[in-house]
């Protein structure tokens, strides 16, 4: 079972730092974990459409129309927060729509989607997002960890690495969705 202690501790494993038993304890490395990992967790969960993060919806319509331009405003969900707008049922047939703060604005009635949602349990990640995580938080921790440049380079290249691994492996599992993402598999091969 993974935590988010486990996770900080790959991460300090890869830049040679001691593990950490909790988040809260009074070292550097638990203090730059505790203060990094929430910001790059979210980071990493936007850079990507991950299928274990994948969640849908049909939004509330909220009492307070927009000013102007749209219709209508919907709340975007806040359980598990959507961190991410990645469709709106429709959008392929014309159906518009803007983010603004939490709130889609648009002109439909009803309004579902699909989004990047903020899931906290580790338990619940993919491996390979696992790894990037970790990957990323040791590129991030790594310079004030060990005051190397050439240490933070060399994350940082091991993170692009496990970033291009795990999005090619989270994109080519399902049916592709459309001619470009079937494009892009056999342009892989």
């Amino acid at each position: 079972m993974a935590s988010e202690v486990d996770i900080c501790n790959s991460a300090l494993n890869m830049v040679g730092a001691s593990n950490i038993i909790s988040l809260t304890e009074d070292t550097r490395a638990a203090r730059l974990c505790n203060q990094r990992y929430e910001f790059l967790r979210d980071s990493v969960f936007r850079s990507h459409p991950w299928n274990a993060l994948l969640r849908r919806a049909e939004l509330a319509k909220d009492t307070t129309a927009p000013s102007w331009e749209y219709a209508s405003q919907y709340q975007l969900p806040t359980d598990p927060f959507c961190l991410r707008v990645l469709e709106v049922e429709g959008e392929s047939d014309g159906v518009e729509y803007a983010i603004e703060g939490r709130f889609l604005l648009t002109d439909e009635n009803a309004v579902k989607i699909k989004y990047v949602a903020r899931v906290t349990d580790p338990n619940e990640y993919d491996t390979l997002l696992i790894e990037t995580l970790s990957a990323a938080i040791a590129a991030d921790i790594s310079y004030p960890l060990a005051n190397s440049l050439g240490l933070q380079q060399q994350m940082n290249a091991i993170f692009e690495s496990r970033l291009r691994e795990a999005r090619f492996t989270d994109a080519t599992e399902g049916t592709p969705d459309t001619i470009e993402s079937t494009l892009f598999l056999e342009s892989r091969l």
